[in-house]
């Protein structure tokens, strides 16, 4: 076997040899492989299968996954409107400016802004028991004359203490009725005075009459719904 014989020289026969080992060789290969796949199963299908469907699913063009711009609507800004005059920007009215006060007309009736109402005791100060008089004082304050009814039922005065007790009013019982409207001339003064009898009194007469103590009292004085300040009068 290791010295080949024949007419052919000795290295065609090795070559030979050779041919025939390496082919049996690559059979004995291709069966132990065949072997093992047929043992482990087949070639990795997924891999297959994947391949197959990347060659049969083309791949999505740029312009499906993207939509195109020109089909997507943006937002326009709309121009900020101009605030209207009569309107401020929150929606609320704008500020406008107040009516003119009209002027009083010369002749037209007293409001209780153009009269004042006083009360001036003579004296400031009385004895207990005397019989002092007050005068209630109206006076046109404004700048033309006006009409105001003077009538006895809307003129009062009041006495009250120190803690603010109603001690006597000129109405209370002795009550006077008329009528008696006057045109006040600007700066004019109508002066009425009031007798008190120096006893106290309440609303209706129906309580009993007493002098009331010494001491500091106050003056408020009325013309219907026009009041005045109050004036200090004390009894020694």
């Amino acid at each position: 076997m290791l010295h080949p014989v024949g007419p052919l020289p000795a290295v065609v026969y090795w070559r030979r040899r050779l041919l025939v080992l390496g082919c049996a060789v690559g059979v004995l290969g291709g069966g132990g492989w065949l072997g093992v796949a047929v043992a482990t199963g087949s070639p990795d299908e997924d891999t297959v299968l994947t391949a197959a469907g990347d060659e049969s699913v083309p791949a999505p063009a740029l312009d499906q996954v993207v939509p195109s711009l020109a089909a997507v609507q943006l937002p326009t800004a709309e121009p900020a409107e101009e605030p209207q005059d009569a309107e401020r920007q929150d929606g609320e009215p704008a500020d406008e400016e107040p009516p003119a006060e009209a002027l009083p007309v010369d002749g037209g009736p007293c409001s209780n802004d153009m009269i004042g109402v006083e009360v001036r005791p003579t004296p400031a100060s009385s004895p207990v028991g005397s019989k002092p008089t007050f005068d209630l004082v109206v006076t046109n304050v404004s700048q033309v004359s006006c009409v105001r009814a003077l009538d006895k039922g809307l003129q009062e005065i009041v006495m009250v203490d120190a803690s603010g007790t109603r001690v006597w009013g000129s109405n209370d019982c002795f009550p006077e009725t008329t009528t008696d409207p006057r045109t006040l001339q600007p700066g004019e003064s109508v002066v009425f005075p009031v007798l008190w009898g120096g006893l106290s009194s309440t609303p209706g007469c129906t309580a009993e009459r007493v002098q009331p103590a010494p001491g500091d009292y106050r003056l408020r004085g009325r013309l219907d719904t026009a009041t005045s300040p109050d004036a200090a009068f004390t009894l020694t």
